[in-house]
């Protein structure tokens, strides 16, 4: 069946395990903004600290619908996200093979943050090898007919106050307690062909 999902930011690992199994994913284009959520930031380890990537935008209100956000490139948050996941992950195993697929994405200079998060999405989709489509919806049809999921995943709680993935473990870059739920390119460039794989692994038994 079907699924209704938000639309992240380089989203975390707990939004890949929990479309596991799905082979279409519907990203709600018709939801209004809202801030202080992983639609505009994403978590990703250095060297001491788990540092926060965050996306600054024009209009960031709630009566605004999402697809109408526009992101400030005054603020030069580019670069600075760049430089931050090379500094991060640049001597990861994977890091050369998958960062220009995102580079790519970065250099586009995309006008509205929905459309970034889209064709990042749907590059994460394809270098972890999910067999999963992914289209824009939802303004019409019998919700009964997809698993609604929006809204769960939030910044607010942990990851474990939700039924969705355990911490499984993997190899990370730094230090020496292995941090849990980090964006999907910590997994990504660690663990490459692995992810997937991983992935499953990090599924709760329900």
């Amino acid at each position: 069946m079907p699924i209704i999902t938000d639309l992240f930011y380089l989203p975390p690992i707990e939004y890949f395990v929990s479309i596991l199994g799905h082979k279409e994913i519907i990203v709600d284009g018709t939801e209004n903004y809202q801030k202080q959520t992983y639609r505009n930031r994403a978590r990703i380890l250095l060297t001491n600290k788990v540092e926060i990537l965050s996306i600054p935008v024009f209009g960031g209100s709630k009566e605004r619908a999402y697809k109408e956000i526009k992101i400030d490139y005054g603020q030069k948050w580019k670069n600075v996200h760049l430089r931050g996941i090379q500094s991060a992950y640049g001597k990861a195993p994977f890091f050369e093979f998958f960062f220009p697929y995102l580079e790519e994405i970065y250099n586009k200079n995309l006008t509205f943050l929905f459309d970034h998060n889209f064709e990042l999405l749907t590059v994460c989709l394809k270098l972890l090898q999910l067999d999963t489509k992914v289209s824009i919806g939802f303004g019409q049809g019998n919700i009964s007919d997809y698993v609604d999921k929006r809204g769960t995943i939030n910044t607010k709680e942990e990851f474990t106050a939700r039924s969705i993935m355990t911490g499984y473990e993997y190899s990370q870059m730094f230090g020496v307690n292995f941090v849990p739920n980090l964006s999907v390119l910590d997994l990504l460039f660690c663990q490459g062909t692995e992810s997937k794989e991983i992935l499953v692994r990090s599924k709760k038994n329900d």
